[in-house]
């Protein structure tokens, strides 16, 4: 089964609109059985968007702590509390936007496995000339840290490469056959590091209607992290019937 991860980052800017799309991309994701859909609105829409359907329901941040004296911060037991089930970690706004570390990301992974919540971390190099293998070592080592294999067997690991995001200026779109490369890379350091066995990874990185069935039609790689296109319902609508047929 695949995996299609909406990610609506700071969209829209009212809870109507919010509403509205998250009502339409549900009621197409319960025509699919054979496609698992997580939908990651921004965290003042969750509690609303709960009551509609909590079942498809994914965060985009979380908070390391439980509670505490931590303004504007959202733990991982008011996720749980809502129903989330999902929550993006390491996303490439928040490592290289907002400047957040290996070592934060690596307490919210744990944080989130606590709660039983399936964290989906993404890693990849921030331009097209970067020792890309260098880069997923070093995150994979830091975000990962402490970690055992059973635990690390529950975090889904997205390959995100900054450089193919269509939002960052002088973008390229990303091929398959990179996915692939970067994903055996990503799997040779989880079998030296932890002896796991390979296992299909997410992709992540201006995903449209257009290249969703050249990256899904791969069994390496067992979903997407969809960013701007999540937006556009009837978009949405056709990517999971394409998934669908895959």
């Amino acid at each position: 089964m695949k995996i299609l991860i909406a990610n609506w980052k700071a969209n829209p800017t009212t809870l109507e609109e919010a509403q509205e799309l998250f009502r339409a991309e549900v009621a197409e994701a319960a025509k699919y059985e054979n496609v698992q859909t997580v939908i990651c609105p921004p965290l003042v829409f969750l509690e609303e968007l709960a009551k509609i359907d909590n079942t498809k329901l994914g965060a985009q941040d979380v908070f390391w702590e439980k509670s505490g004296p931590f303004t504007g911060e959202i733990s991982s037991e008011m996720l749980k509390n809502l129903g989330v089930t999902h929550v993006l970690i390491g996303h490439s706004d928040r490592r290289y936007k907002i400047g957040e570390t290996d070592e934060i990301i690596n307490k919210k992974i744990k944080v989130a496995l606590e709660a039983k919540i399936v964290p989906v971390l993404l890693v990849g190099e921030k331009d097209k000339g970067n020792d890309r293998a260098s880069v997923l070592k070093k995150q994979l080592s830091l975000d990962l840290d402490g970690l055992d294999s059973g635990q690390i067997s529950k975090v889904l690991i997205a390959y995100e490469p900054v450089w193919a995001i269509s939002t960052n200026p002088n973008s390229e779109p990303d091929t398959p056959e990179n996915t692939l490369e970067a994903i055996r890379i990503i799997n040779e350091i989880l079998s030296e590091t932890y002896t796991l066995n390979p296992r299909p990874c997410l992709y992540g990185g201006s995903i449209t209607e257009k290249n969703i069935a050249d990256f899904l039609s791969h069994p390496e790689i067992s979903g997407v992290v969809i960013g701007g296109a999540s937006l556009r319902k009837d978009e949405f609508a056709e990517m999971l019937r394409i998934v669908s047929k895959i």
